[in-house]
């Protein structure tokens, strides 16, 4: 164990690994039910996303820890999965099958520039101020996808948006929940740490006590057993690979849906690998990943395998500092998680309460939305408030993914803008010309939308 895992060195042992993984896992199993319910508002079946979600988690995790001896879990991403769901499948008009041959075709390129230079190329490319930017747009993206979800806010014809209805139980229980895990996550500790996990099991609690008193659209379990469950997991296996999927290749908005998902991917698992590798001492004196490669080419071929088991793409967690403040530096910590994630495949009946109700509303899972989409809302501090075309192109970035209902099209729109005024202020020459050819792959998506 020692020769390969070389925890001695680290000053570390089996056992804290061990438990780093156990509570890396407690943090991120919320991913579970919380990933199902969204893909099912994209057309997938909440049982069958479970058992790939656990699948993919567990093969992901236990990749990165032999591959490359990193404490660091993965599954699926969050914003990934409700760009998938309610852009790609809800507004764009794509099936979910489809939606994942998108994400399938994303992993390959994804893989393809970890093998090459040009993946370090295009985050050096970027504006420090631009990457922070695209997580705060995300942020703002899955918490406002969480608050329609929960009924919190609602459609409505005078001013497209408004209050929801605060007479419905239902919303009610999710405000209860988002109020409550905005509460926990200002506690230290492992209140704090388990934030979500805690807000949700209070909220099915109490959902439950409410639906046993004859409220109505209140969570409840759905009992099954565990053969119906892997047989839906069977129906949509490799569904991503239909010969009338790949007629969406024929679709200009498609590469640019692509280039989407593989840009937010990219800036997305990066920061996380750094994040975690400064806490464990991975970081060498030019700031790079020591061994970082092996840990990019485990990420990224995770997020090749995730569409034909039937789940969004998978990235690094950043509840894996968890583990790491609790001792955890090797790989084993991660293969524990993985371990857990595999396990947790039998445990559906348990998760079902986290489904939506009869309503369509999903109470328990829309916290999680929130809370995490507040958490990267905060990477706004980062950018460079001193230069105004850096938060102008902040601003439409997050303002436009949210009433666009679209990571891609907030994306494409701001870099373009973002290029066109700093040729127009004459500072021209400090945008690299990566990030010139992204803008112009944008234009032409855009112009070939409107021709085609």
């Amino acid at each position: 164990m020692n020769k390969l895992f070389r925890y001695k060195e680290k000053n570390s042992s089996i056992a804290t690994e061990l438990l780093g993984g156990l509570i890396v896992f407690l943090a991120m199993i919320y991913i579970l039910p919380v990933n199902s319910s969204i893909l099912e508002a994209g057309g997938a079946d909440f049982q069958a996303v479970f058992i790939a979600t656990a699948i993919c988690s567990g093969i992901c995790c236990i990749l990165m820890g032999i591959f490359a001896n990193y404490p660091i879990a993965l599954s699926a991403g969050m914003g990934m999965n409700a760009y998938l769901a309610f852009s790609i499948c809800g507004s764009l008009g794509y099936s979910f099958s489809e939606g994942l041959l998108l994400i399938f075709a994303s992993g390959i390129l994804f893989l393809i520039l970890t093998l090459t230079p040009l993946r370090a190329k295009i985050i050096t490319a970027m504006p420090k101020s631009l990457k922070y930017a695209i997580s705060a747009g995300l942020g703002a993206f899955i918490c406002f996808v969480g608050l329609q979800n929960g009924g919190i806010v609602r459609l409505d014809p005078s001013t497209i948006i408004a209050l929801g209805d605060l007479s419905d139980p239902t919303v009610l229980l999710s405000l209860f929940g988002v109020i409550l895990v905005l509460i926990l996550m200002q506690f230290k500790g492992k209140i704090g740490t388990f934030a979500i996990v805690i807000a949700m099991a209070a909220t099915a609690v109490l959902g439950l006590i409410l639906g046993l008193c004859g409220v109505a659209n209140m969570p409840k379990f759905t009992w099954s057993n565990t053969l119906e469950n892997f047989s839906a997991f069977g129906n949509n296996f490799g569904k991503c690979f239909l010969p009338e999927n790949f007629e969406i290749f024929l679709k200009p908005e498609s590469y640019a849906i692509i280039f989407s998902l593989i840009f937010v991917n990219l800036f997305d698992t990066t920061a996380t690998l750094i994040a975690v590798g400064k806490k464990v001492g991975f970081i060498n004196e030019k700031g790079e990943l020591i061994n970082g490669k092996k840990a990019m080419i485990a990420d990224s071929v995770g997020a090749i395998i995730c569409a034909p088991l039937g789940t969004a793409t998978v990235t690094s967690f950043a509840e894996s500092t968890v583990g790491v403040e609790s001792g955890a530096k090797t790989g084993l910590s991660s293969i524990t998680v993985g371990i857990l994630f595999l396990l947790s495949m039998f445990l559906y009946p348990v998760f079902s309460i986290f489904a939506g109700v009869e309503s369509g509303l999903t109470p328990i899972t829309s916290l999680a939305l929130v809370s995490v989409g507040c958490l990267l809302f905060g990477n706004l501090k980062e950018i460079d408030w001193e230069d105004k075309i850096v938060v102008i192109t902040s601003f439409l970035m997050v303002i436009l993914m949210v009433l666009c209902y679209s990571i891609s099209d907030g994306l494409g729109i701001s870099i373009i803008a973002y290029c066109a005024m700093m040729l127009a202020a004459k500072r021209g020459k400090e945008v690299p010309y990566i990030l010139y050819g992204i803008a112009l792959f944008f234009v032409l998506s855009y112009v070939l939308k409107i021709v085609i």
